[in-house]
This record gives structure tokens, sequence and C-alpha cells, in this order.
């Protein structure tokens, strides 16, 4: 027996076949890009790197630019205003350096859940130094190769320099390990407690410690962190009126990530 269809019957199915028609005309979601880009830019009260102070103990710039891709892959540069170059020890007056750029790039990757691995290289340039020109010292600008396990919110890093280390004669394979690590506490807190050894090869050795308090709000931090080292009248530099470079202070810092 045919059955014939009633308008009603008529009415729906022609409304299943217009949905069906539209949800197969509806374009597809954009792909997720397969990396980011991002930037940065700062300033700090004093700009301390391995406990010891970069600026004379005086406010500097800073900023940045970070490349990450998807497989594990980074490239980023970092740069910051400096002073210690013309304030050193025993460099006369027209040593100069006042720029510090940092170039690395390396591969993060997993080993298992929560255990994680970096590697990479970090080139140290000095823009427009003449230091490797004064008697005592070397050329600055200092490669080093750099790798680090991670387990949850705590990193073990070791970094050995390939070239002189920062200006000092004779230094090559110098060697920094540290250990940090990072808390979460909510609201936007964290605090970031660090301890270091750096082994400067035919000259000293010291230890470097800092607890960082950051307030992330959307994207602007604000940090308070006291930083210091073991070693008392540490870099005493005429230029600064000899102050000890690495005695303990309080730095205070903001940054903006874009």
């Amino acid at each position: 027996m045919r059955i014939k269809p009633t308008p009603l019957t008529l009415l729906a199915l022609c409304a299943l076949a217009s949905a069906a028609s539209a949800q197969t005309a509806a374009p597809a979601a954009a792909p997720q890009p397969s990396y980011t880009l991002s930037y940065n830019l700062g300033a700090t009260t004093e700009y301390r790197y391995r406990g010891i102070s970069q600026s004379a103990r005086k406010p500097a710039l800073q900023g940045g630019i970070d490349f990450t891709h998807t497989s594990g892959f980074y490239l980023g540069a970092w740069a910051s205003t400096i002073t210690w170059i013309k304030d050193s020890p025993a460099a006369p007056a027209s040593a100069k350096g006042p720029l510090e750029v940092d170039l690395y790039g390396g591969y993060k990757g997993e080993i298992a859940k929560d255990f994680g691995y970096d590697v990479g290289a970090l080139q140290y340039w000095y823009a427009g130094n003449n230091l490797g020109n004064v008697s005592g010292f070397a050329n600055p600008n200092t490669l080093e190769l750099y790798g680090a396990l991670s387990y949850g919110p705590v990193t073990a890093k070791y970094s050995r320099s390939t070239s002189n280390l920062f200006g000092t004669i004779n230094s090559k394979n110098s060697g920094y390990f540290d250990l940090s690590a990072s808390f979460d506490l909510g609201s936007g807190y964290s605090v970031v407690p660090h301890v270091g050894t750096q082994t400067v090869r035919n000259a000293y050795t010291y230890s470097d410690y800092s607890l960082t308090l950051n307030k992330d709000i959307d994207g602007l931090v604000l940090s308070a962190a006291v930083i210091g080292t073991n070693k008392k009248n540490f870099f005493l530099y005429p230029g600064s009126g000899s102050t000890d470079m690495g005695k303990a202070n309080l730095v205070l810092a903001i940054k903006k990530n874009f």
C-alpha cells in the first residue's frame, strides 16, 4: 500500500534537509598556529645576574622577544642596560659597553609526565664594548651551553662556558649550577626560591641566592626579590663608590608581557 505524505510530513522533511545542508556547508574551524610569538618590556631598581649587580645598584631598563614552536623548539632575545664594564676594577675611564644583549635557542620536551628537559645555547653580547682591549681583561662576550631537568615546579640547571667568562682571562669551561622552583600561590601570586654556585675557572667560586614574590595582573608582573651572595666585599667597583656588588639587597621590578 502506498502512503501519501501529508503536508506536515513534507514540511518536516524539508526542515531536516535544510539543517543537514547547513551543517555540511559550515566552514571548518581555523587551524591553531604552530608557534607563539611573545614580547616583554620592563624596568628594575637594579639588574642582578647570578647574584652580582650588573647596573651598579642603579635602575635598568629591559625587554625581550620569544618564539616558541609546538615541537618544543624555541628562540629568543633579551636586552638590558648595564654599567659593570665601565665600572669594573682596574678598567680605565675609556672602558665602555652600556648594553647587554642575550641571544638564545634550544629545545624543551618531556621524558615522562611532569618530568621535563631543556637543552640549548646562550650568547651574551655586550654591544659596543672595548673591554678586550684593556690590559688584564678578555672580551666579555660569552657563549654558554646549558642543560636542565625539571620535575613539577623544581628545576636543576647546569651552564658551561665555551669561551672566557664575562671578561675573565683563561676562564673557558667555567660552570654554573643552580636549583630553582616556582610555586603558584593562587590569585596571580607566585614565589620563586633560587640558589646557585658559579665557578670561574682559574679565578674564584661563589654562591648566590634569591627569593622572589611575583604578582601577575593580566600580564603585568610586579615582583619583589631579596638577592645576594655568600661573598663579602665582592666586586668593589670604583665607578660606583666602591659599593659591594654582591651584597644582599631588595630588588623591585615591573614587567609587561604581550
